[in-house]
């Protein structure tokens, strides 16, 4: 009965024990300084209340809180380093700054033997026909997009070719010779920062438009230049997709959010039951009693609309109304823009705010410049129907060394892991089947790119023998609705990188319909040529 009692004691005191030990960690815990920052923070408040990350302390993140308290002028400092959310997700991280050795850098899509063997004379005197490559995994995008020879007349170079595989920040492994050099564009724009990297959130203003309370606004080269050099350091970061204070999954890229919720257009526009079911909150935050920057904040994770941040088709540039020649700078909102259609009304969403990216250097047509409409093309596909999501075939979920499930953060091709996709789904598959299975649906598409793209080439050809016969103007005008279209229903499958696989069936329409387009294009040249032969 004594050893009964005695057990039952030692149990009680441990319990004890347990409780307040327990009840002085829950206690420590508590952020001390969010009651002093909240005041002036009531939207930092309302996100970091009851979250994950409830219990991180302000200065977890930020230096300098007591100087900013004393005197709010003193802005505090923000941690924007990777490694930070490292230091609790290591497998995540780990991923996310891995080099995947299989997929190969600068391989550039306007070679005989890659994707668009004739993109330079379809897309001349753009700059992207001085480099338009393959991209890799996200730790390069800042580095890939200072190197790359359209962006910033070649000046910014890698120290060594050794560096080529250096992840972490930029300014280790790229220099700025201050030299540019021949065959090279100078297109970038602080706007490409807002994919490329993170660096900038807490500067960036709404759209890029100008604000008094930072220096960061839609602007070209030199003041491109001048911003990389000045913020950037790392590459696209952890809080473009999770908040830190809410933990909850977000987008900040400024003309998505106005697309989905500023344009009420929905975060599906050609799904509304799934608009309604997935939802994004716009947060906004205020500098100098002004409306500032501003975040999304999703209803529940859906990596399509996380990824769709950035590989998804937009107007990142100047340009020109193409119905008065006036020119688009980067002054102008529509120089920061998301369509947020599909393939077949790109065109017409483009005609409706009168921007137009670039004349072709033959026929003078005004055309776009697509970029990556990785989301859109993905949109009612028959995976996008099924449930699949990007995460799922770019970053799936896999084991760590200690068989705990954690989601890969490389962002790699279904290929390089299609034990962990493809076949997971596919269980009926071996690895080389799946992989087959790929290889088909693209290599039957990029048959359809190339036919697509050699009746663009005869359409610009016929032009040129219209135009030397004396052809007259209207006619040849009347051939650039076609061209345009031709255009555009061929180059989105360049620029999206999956060579169809994404929406095959979509691909095959699109580019079909580029190659009607074209030949009825040459059908009315032909006909005017025969005219004024007789």
């Amino acid at each position: 009965m004594f050893k009964k009692i005695s057990f039952i004691l030692i149990i009680c005191i441990f319990s004890l024990i347990f409780y307040l030990s327990y009840a002085r960690s829950a206690k420590e815990s508590i952020p001390k300084e969010d009651p002093a920052c909240y005041p002036c923070h009531e939207e930092i408040k309302s996100l970091k209340a009851g979250s994950k990350h409830a219990f991180l302390p302000c200065s977890r993140c930020h230096s300098k809180l007591k100087e900013h308290l004393k005197n709010p002028e003193k802005l505090p400092g923000t941690n924007l380093e990777l490694s930070l959310c490292g230091q609790c997700h290591s497998s995540q991280y780990q991923t996310y700054v891995s080099v995947n050795l299989k997929s190969k850098a600068k391989v550039e899509k306007a070679t005989t033997t890659s994707r668009s063997p004739t993109f330079d004379k379809l897309m001349t005197p753009h700059g992207f026909t001085k480099e338009h490559t393959e991209p890799r995994s996200h730790a390069f995008m800042v580095t890939d997009h200072l190197l790359v020879d359209r962006a910033y007349g070649g000046r910014f170079q890698l120290k060594t070719w050794k560096d080529i595989t250096k992840t972490g920040k930029v300014w280790e492994s790229v220099v700025d010779t201050g030299r540019e050099l021949p065959q090279t564009a100078k297109a970038g724009n602080t706007v490409c920062f807002t994919c490329k990297t993170t660096d900038i959130i807490l500067k960036w203003p709404y759209m890029g438009d100008a604000h008094p309370a930072t220096d960061l606004k839609r602007a070209g080269n030199p003041a491109a230049i001048e911003m990389a050099k000045k913020y950037v350091q790392n590459p696209m970061g952890c809080i473009q997709c999770h908040d830190p204070h809410a933990a909850k999954p977000r987008v900040v890229r400024d003309a998505l959010i106005q697309a989905v919720v500023d344009r009420k257009e929905g975060t599906y526009p050609y799904n509304k039951d799934k608009s309604r079911e997935i939802t994004l909150t716009k947060v906004e935050f205020q500098r100098d009693g002004k409306p500032f920057r501003a975040i999304g904040i999703l209803s529940r994770s859906d990596s399509n609309l996380l990824c769709a941040q950035c590989h998804v088709e937009y107007s990142c540039n100047p340009g020109f109304d193409p119905k008065t020649g006036a020119m688009i700078t980067m002054d102008d909102q529509r120089a920061n823009y998301m369509p947020w259609v599909n393939v077949f009304d790109v065109q017409k969403r483009y005609a409706e705010i009168g921007f137009k990216d670039f004349k072709h250097g033959v026929t003078e047509t005004p055309l776009t410049k697509l970029q990556h409409p990785e989301a859109e093309t993905f949109w009612g596909s028959q995976h996008e129907r099924a449930g699949v999501e990007c995460k799922d075939c770019h970053m799936p979920k896999v084991k760590d060394k200690k068989g705990k499930a954690f989601t890969y953060h490389g962002q790699r091709s279904a290929r390089y892991m299609l034990k962990d996709t493809c076949t997971k789904c596919h269980a009926y598959w071996s690895q080389e089947e799946a992989e087959y299975q790929v290889e088909t649906i693209q290599n039957y598409i990029r048959g359809k790119m190339r036919k697509a793209e050699y009746w663009l080439g005869e359409l610009i050809e016929t032009y040129i023998r219209a135009k030397d016969l004396g052809v007259r103007e209207e006619t040849l005008r009347e051939v650039w609705p076609l061209h345009d279209k031709a255009h555009i229903l061929w180059e989105w499958w360049t620029a999206e990188n999956s060579d169809g696989f994404h929406n095959p069936q979509q691909a095959r329409e699109s580019l079909a319909e580029s190659m009607n387009a074209s030949q009825e294009g040459i059908k009315i040249l032909e006909k005017a040529i025969q005219e004024k032969k007789n």
